[in-house]
């Protein structure tokens, strides 16, 4: 099984791709992970990423590309995956797109957990975290809605939407029920079409 995961910050991705992961056995890949891995392993692309990181800049497509793209090619990741926090960009999304092309994979299904923005940002404050204040949260999820987003309409026909309000086995039972479902199935086997806007 490989999967996207797209969803805004507090969305509940991280919890859902841990038990996901155990679900399905398949690994579960996050661009944060990776970057945090690299950096721990002092390899040149970790060094190079915590230039921009250690700024507070976005890591460039091209580190993150290389960085996933080595990640997929572990034995682990062959048979299937979740991924999340990639693709962000449209580049990305060709990227992803060649990648597993070049490996003669597709993509089941791209999940987008969606959650009310009052409860995001609830849930959000409610950590305490210093940096998570109401206008930079909302503002986190303005940026999710302009740049993230707009991707999903990359992926016609195994774009599937999971409410993401609940008990979090009950959310993932969603996703494992709808993922499953045969028109679901059928339809993840033909190839995504790349629009652009």
């Amino acid at each position: 099984m490989r999967l996207v995961l797209v969803g805004p910050p507090g969305a509940g991705k991280g919890t859902q791709a841990a038990l996901l992961s155990r679900k399905l056995a398949v690994p579960h890949i996050s661009t944060g992970d990776l970057f945090r891995q690299h950096i721990n392993d002092r390899t040149p692309l970790g060094r190079e990423a915590e230039r921009y990181l250690d700024v507070g800049e976005l890591v460039p497509d091209h580190i993150t590309n290389d960085m996933v793209r080595r990640r997929l090619a572990e034995d682990d990741a062959r048979e299937g995956f979740l991924l999340d926090g990639f693709p962000r960009t449209l580049q990305q999304v060709d990227v992803l797109s060649d990648i597993l092309a070049e490996n003669g994979a597709e993509l089941n299904a791209v999940l987008e957990f969606s959650v009310p923005e009052h409860i995001v940002v609830a849930r959000l404050l409610s950590r305490g975290r210093p940096d998570d204040t109401e206008d930079l949260i909302k503002h986190r999820q303005q940026v999710y809605r302009d740049e993230t987003a707009p991707l999903l309409d990359s992926y016609t026909g195994i774009h599937v939407k999971v409410h993401a309000v609940g008990p979090v086995e009950e959310i993932a039972e969603r996703v494992l029920g709808t993922i499953a479902m045969p028109h679901r199935t059928s339809r993840a086997r033909e190839k995504p079409q790349v629009r652009r806007p």
